[in-house]
């Protein structure tokens, strides 16, 4: 029974979360993503590398839909989650972005109180049907966000006033209290110091637990640490994509060599 059980979540740990099959994104004139077909799995961290203005950012912005607030972008191909396509025009983007939570690469908390902060999200969706159950909600997200201890005795405080590392960690309970399905990270430890990095790293990889984490990095190193799966992106192409230790120790592209060891970038 044990075995099965094992068996059963190992299979469920390879779910595809997001599948994304001729996506292309265009800036006006200036054609961004060339063509990308990925399939992202469930509950593991996928990182998106490569050097800057590759397209990876880009591409990770798709996957929320946040493209659409830009004017000029336009986005054509197909990216579905759970199988459901995201840009059916029966889909709310606000919706979707309640279901695929974003961290940026700067913390952004809001000018509220810690608590005001994580309870927004669960506000405007109506997922608390009074304070008592908001309260659990805005727990639950500062302690899976490893926050918790830091501020529970300050909740009525500014967020502005935290540490970076604490805010881009009140950021990601911000984001997880919606109970998305996938989250996306912007470089999210680009701004902040060794040690904060690492506190956030250490929570990317209980995230993954519950989440579909999709991280894009500058930092190879992190990519290293933290994912199981890389994606290589190259002048808004996806060069190769795979277990992160292969890609890493022997890729199969010369792009991708050349990249990590540093020829490229």
């Amino acid at each position: 029974m044990n075995d099965m059980r094992i068996l059963e979540r190992d299979v469920e740990t390879n779910a595809i979360k997001i599948a994304a099959k001729g996506v292309q994104v265009f800036y006006g004139d200036t054609h961004a993503i060339k063509d990308v077909d990925v399939d992202i799995q469930d509950k593991t961290v996928t990182a998106f590398i490569g050097p800057s203005g590759c397209g990876k950012s880009t591409f990770l912005r798709c996957i929320n839909r946040m493209n659409d607030t830009i004017d000029v972008a336009r986005v054509q191909g197909d990216i579905r989650i759970d199988g459901e396509d995201i840009y059916d025009r029966k889909v709310d983007p606000v919706q979707l972005r309640a279901k695929v939570g974003m961290v940026f690469q700067k913390p952004n908390p809001f000018p509220k109180s810690i608590y005001d902060n994580v309870a927004y999200g669960p506000r405007i969706h109506g997922l608390a049907r009074n304070k008592s159950e908001l309260d659990d909600i805005v727990e639950r997200a500062l302690r899976n966000a490893a926050i918790w201890n830091e501020v529970k005795d300050r909740l009525n405080a500014p967020g502005t006033g935290l540490s970076g590392g604490q805010q881009q960690r009140l950021c990601i309970a911000r984001a997880v209290a919606t109970e998305p399905e996938v989250l996306l990270m912007d470089e999210p430890c680009s701004a902040l110091d060794p040690i904060a990095t690492a506190q956030v790293e250490e929570l990317i990889d209980e995230l993954r637990q519950n989440y579909s984490v999709v991280i894009v990095t500058h930092s190879m190193q992190q990519a290293a640490r933290v994912s199981q799966k890389t994606a290589f992106f190259h002048l808004g192409s996806l060069v190769e994509y795979g277990e992160t230790g292969q890609i890493f120790t022997n890729p199969e592209d010369p792009r991708t060599e050349s990249y990590i060891t540093g020829r490229i970038g």
